[in-house]
């Protein structure tokens, strides 16, 4: 009998209607949760986006401020063709070109940068040898603040490259 009677109570007053608000308010915002989720959720996201950003800016800052040299540059791993680019030094650029500069000559260039791939791809369209042979993406088997060396497949073979700062 009582718990009739507490039944008729809770139904038939103002708590009841508040118990029911209170159920309800979690339903009306349910939205705000879900806009909420989603924003958490994209934060990992926007924040990788904005590390990888932020290496390749100064993956570009090192390779542009200063100059570089040709200190090795192996053919198929066995040609030894260094002295090739003897007197050569390369200027790169934040918009992407490159300058070859040898006795005050300059043929240009251009190259990209891949964090990701860890690798420099560089292009001299219509330059003679030795500078054709720069014609390649280049993977960045190693790497210092002022030198880089690097590797390219050509015909089922290797070539090597390694750079230093003047």
């Amino acid at each position: 009998m009582c718990s009739i009677f507490w039944t008729i109570y809770l139904t038939n007053t103002e708590k009841f209607t508040n118990f029911k608000d209170i159920l309800m308010k979690p339903m009306k915002l349910l939205p705000l949760y879900i806009a909420f989720l989603l924003i958490l959720l994209t934060v990992p996201f926007s924040c990788k986006k904005y590390i990888q950003q932020q290496e390749q800016n100064a993956l570009v800052n090192l390779v542009t401020q200063g100059t570089w040299r040709i200190t090795g540059y192996y053919d198929h791993l066995t040609n030894n063709i260094t002295d090739s680019f003897a007197g050569y030094s390369f200027q790169f650029y934040q918009n992407g070109t490159v300058n070859a500069i040898l006795n005050q000559q300059q043929t240009n260039g251009t190259w990209t940068a891949s964090i990701s791939d860890k690798s420099i791809t560089s292009n001299f369209p219509s330059a003679p040898y030795p500078l054709s042979m720069l014609n390649h993406t280049w993977i960045i088997t190693d790497s210092y603040t002022d030198s880089v060396a690097a590797e390219a497949v050509v015909d089922s073979s290797y070539n090597i490259l390694n750079l230093h700062k003047n």
